[in-house]
């Protein structure tokens, strides 16, 4: 009885300490709701340039190409330094805030892996760097 009680309690802590859940990043962007994607801000960690992109027709292709991505949450969730890109998805005054491995406060590993998605439409991107 003892074995038993002592495995329920490490499950339940297991559980207790894992965040997030298993989603597509268009199930977040629902859960924030973000619908209509107005403006997509990217920033270079590396640099800390930013290029903001307006063009609705560049948003909906960006937006296609990153919504149906996998985010399943990382079994370390210690906190990190650093980070690649940083996106934020403006719906008027509403916007959801992400980076490649961080949704909010959740680490998170992507399938298909979502860099050189990110760091292809950035670089592509024919806009001055703020």
């Amino acid at each position: 009885m003892r074995k038993l009680f002592m495995l329920l309690a490490v499950l339940l802590l297991l559980t207790a300490c894992t965040k997030g859940k298993t989603q597509s990043l268009g199930e977040f962007f629902k859960d924030a709701n973000v619908e209509h994607v107005e403006k997509v801000r990217i920033v270079d960690g590396s640099t800390g340039y930013k290029k903001t992109i307006t063009d609705q027709e560049e948003i909906d292709t960006f937006i296609s190409l990153i919504k149906d991505i996998e985010f399943s949450p990382q079994e370390n969730q210690e906190k990190r330094d650093g980070w690649r890109y940083d996106i934020t998805l403006f719906d008027g005054v509403k916007e959801f805030q992400f980076g490649l491995h961080k949704i909010d406060d959740v680490y998170y590993d992507s399938n298909p892996d979502i860099l050189p998605i990110v760091d292809s439409y950035y670089k592509k991107q024919d806009i001055k760097e703020e």
